[in-house]
């Protein structure tokens, strides 16, 4: 407005089990959930080798899994797109990467301290407005058109194609990956059975936007983000 290889051997399995316990402690350590005090937050550990990050998504439930071999990096949950903007699916490689990404179709027409919601193809009557794209903070891009960035988790498909993350995720993401690294994107996936049961949503999804004037602004991109990532532990 956001994959390849399966865990087949025993030995791995234990290993991920291992980890995914570790990092499921750490974010309830530091996450909160709805009714608690807790800010959310998102887990996200050090690659080994950036050139050995893949990246998995599972629509069925919506988590985008970030993976080194048999060690989970991150598992953060995603919105996907909804009835006639469906999300690719298939096998990807990460294309391009921007920070300051904003919407060629979505964002706000903007006239003097006015700022409408509103399509880069319907500007308000009247004339001298300006369209200013709607922030897509961190973008990464995997197919022309589609990608990863930051927006409202909602806790059922409501984007247009791309996959959205949390603002506490979204940062930690953009470092984890880089030009080249594999996307896989399918309905399901084995990582499902493993680790999603312990993959806690935000409930800040229908939050309201900032006020327009930040939204149209440089400083929107430039308000503090978590970009920790947390030393790999031992398998």
């Amino acid at each position: 407005m956001i994959i390849k290889s399966s865990k087949q051997n025993r030995d791995g399995s234990r290993r991920s089990w291992a980890f995914l316990g570790l990092l499921a402690a750490t974010t309830l350590f530091l996450g909160g959930c709805a009714g608690t005090q807790q800010a959310y937050q998102t887990t996200a550990y050090q690659p080994a080798s950036l050139n050995d990050v893949q990246v998995k998504v599972s629509l069925s439930t919506q988590n985008v899994y970030v993976e080194e071999g048999n060690r989970l990096l991150m598992a953060t949950p995603t919105c996907v797109g909804r009835v006639g903007y469906p999300t690719p699916v298939g096998k990807f490689k990460v294309i391009f990467k921007d920070q300051f990404k904003r919407s060629e179709t979505y964002g706000y027409w903007v006239r003097g301290t006015e700022a409408h919601p509103g399509e880069s193809s319907h500007e308000p009557a009247g004339g001298g407005w300006t369209y200013v794209g709607y922030p897509m903070a961190y973008w990464v891009e995997f197919t022309p058109g589609f990608g990863f960035h930051e927006g409202p988790v909602w806790p059922y498909p409501r984007s247009h194609g791309c996959l959205h993350l949390h603002d506490t995720a979204s940062a930690k993401f953009f470092e984890l990956v880089q030009i080249g690294t594999p996307v896989e994107i399918a309905q399901t996936l084995p990582e499902d059975a493993l680790y999603a049961r312990d993959v806690k949503r935000p409930t800040d999804y229908a939050d309201p936007d900032p006020p327009p004037q930040l939204m149209i602004s440089q400083q929107f991109f430039q308000q503090p983000r978590d970009t920790v990532l947390l030393p790999v532990p031992p398998s």
